[in-house]
């Protein structure tokens, strides 16, 4: 770093912030309804977004800015390795063809605005709907809190805040705003305000990244000097070059496999995915979705151009802002920290709002307050999604950050549990709610033990590969506690099918998994003014 701040960099930076926020402001009149106090309007942008809005806001919120900081930086660390993630994202969207329509339908017949509403009403059992609320809040916690890490990371590498020794406020300031702003948004113009603000980011990062792989190659000298320099730096480590051992296969596989099933369990892509206007809306966006796959497979060749580049930091989510600043004018340094920055936003935002849809209406409606309106149900989702922002700042700003990717990894673990309840309630009733439940404890158990018993890259606790039991290959260990879950499910359901143990009610039909909307009776809870409202083409 240079050791003082990057005035030009910093005013562009200031420039898209101001921007986004003012949009971000605006984006309560978007497409308002008359009563905009429920949590259809607030919370899913009142079912209404078309094609492109759904698709912006999708990638918005599964690509964020620690995807931008974080995959270049696992291949500026360990290699080849690191591309684990753009085969999982191949590998996610053929499988959320086969179940997201029929999420969608279920949950706008029935006006379902979480995964645990769904459990619920198709199993008849609160704890299991409890269970996976609680899962869902606990995983995105501190996939927030890596959104600001995120932020945080390229303010230090601008400079701004000053060095370690600064008063802590001072050093803080910049991401207190920077919070303050997400959150006043958020809190006025719910999900409207990411799906607007997600063109922004969206747009900034293609063109950053397009610039990035022709302007920075050409100064390296091109390709072949950067793979060059990549693997000599792994083959003097003692990594055998630039792709992974021959031991680290399985593992590399079982994450791939593992993340692609877990990613569209967590609460932010149901919610972005709940705001949509049809059923062929998320048909189409499964087919389009890839795009974001093939940029981040243009991205994650940063990480070796770090290495070409003779990038040196000692936290290596540095390594990507630090190459944007050494690489590239001022100016343009400035445009792909915005990027950055507003690529913070958009997800946090999401994630906060799915959290507080969790909390409000599978933990405060289901078991404190049955009767409250939809008004209610409406402020305690906005003050809720302002703690879980203000937990994630706690959390970023009192605990060293290795601490907050090694929980997001846990996290990850952690929701992977909620599929068989979620994926298999969409396609049979034969899973009994007692054996999902204890299918979803053991899995719960097994993976945070594990995980805990596990050293990382950089602590003795909370790695994500460990031995695979009956295999003797390293494997993740989520995916590991998957199988688990589902063996005990599927025993257990043997034997409570057996004894005919009380199963709960399913107030779905058949037919609701195919609903569209128009249909009668879909969409039943939605104001007149939103039914209706014009998509997103």
């Amino acid at each position: 770093m240079n050791g003082g701040v990057n005035g030009v960099a910093l005013a562009v930076f200031i420039f898209f912030f101001v921007a986004v926020t003012v949009m971000g402001f605006l984006a309560a009149r978007w497409r308002a309804a008359e009563n905009a106090n429920n949590l259809d309007e607030w919370g899913l942008g009142g079912r209404s977004f078309g094609t492109w809005i759904t698709w912006f806001l999708l990638g918005g919120d599964l690509y964020t800015a620690y995807t931008f900081v974080a995959v270049p930086a696992a291949i500026y660390a360990t290699g080849a390795a690191g591309f684990f993630a753009v085969p999982y994202t191949i590998l996610v969207y053929p499988l959320i063809f086969t179940f997201l329509p029929r999420l969608w339908s279920v949950s706008h017949k029935h006006g379902y605005v979480t995964t645990s509403d769904f459990v619920r009403g198709r199993f008849g059992s609160k704890g299991l709907s409890l269970a996976v609320a609680i899962t869902g809040i606990l995983a995105t916690m501190p996939y927030i809190a890596l959104q600001l890490v995120g932020i945080q990371a390229v303010l230090d590498v601008m400079g701004v805040g000053g060095g370690e020794n600064t008063n802590w406020f001072i050093k803080d300031l910049p991401l207190l705003i920077a919070f303050g702003v997400l959150a006043a948004y958020t809190y006025s113009s719910g999900l409207r305000a990411p799906a607007l603000i997600a063109f922004v980011k969206d747009t900034l990062i293609y063109i950053v990244i397009a610039v990035a792989i022709i302007y920075i190659p050409i100064k390296l000298g091109g390709f072949d000097d950067i793979f060059s320099a990549a693997n000599d730096k792994f083959t003097k480590a003692g990594a055998g070059g630039l792709a992974p051992a021959a031991e680290g296969q399985w593992a590399y596989g079982t994450l791939a496999l593992g993340s692609a099933l877990a990613l569209f369990m967590y609460p932010h892509s149901i919610t972005a995915t709940l705001s949509s206007r049809s059923r062929e809306v998320i048909r189409r966006n499964t087919t389009i979705l890839p795009l974001y796959s093939l940029m981040l497979g243009l991205l994650a060749l940063l990480g070796f151009m770090a290495i070409a580049a003779g990038v040196t930091v000692e936290n290596g989510q540095l390594a990507i802002p630090q190459l944007f600043e050494d690489m590239f004018p001022d100016w343009f340094t400035g445009v792909a920290f915005a990027a950055i920055g507003i690529g913070a936003l958009v997800p946090a935002a999401i994630m906060s709002i799915a959290a507080a849809n969790l909390f409000t209406r599978n933990i405060y409606k289901d078991f404190l307050r049955p009767n409250a309106t939809a008004e209610e149900e409406t402020k305690v989702s906005k003050l809720v999604s302002l703690l879980v922002k203000v937990g994630a700042l706690i959390f970023v700003l009192g605990m060293d950050k290795t601490v907050a990717i090694n929980f997001q990894l846990l996290g990850g673990i952690w929701i992977l549990q909620t599929f068989p309840a979620l994926v298999g309630g969409l396609f049979t009733r034969w899973f009994h709610r007692w054996a999902l439940l204890a299918g979803w404890a053991v899995g719960m158990v097994y993976g945070t033990w594990k995980a805990y018993d596990t050293p990382s890259g950089t602590q003795k606790h909370f790695g994500n590969t460990a031995d695979m039991p009956g295999i003797g290959e390293i494997g993740y260990i989520g995916l590991t506690a998957f199988v688990l879950n589902v063996v005990v499910t599927v025993v257990l359901t043997l034997i409570l099918r057996a004894v005919k143990a009380p199963d709960g009610v399913d107030e779905t039909s058949s037919a609701d998994y195919k609903a569209d909307a128009g249909d009668p009776g879909v969409q039943p809870d939605l104001p007149p003014a939103t039914a209706g409202a014009p998509g997103g083409h």
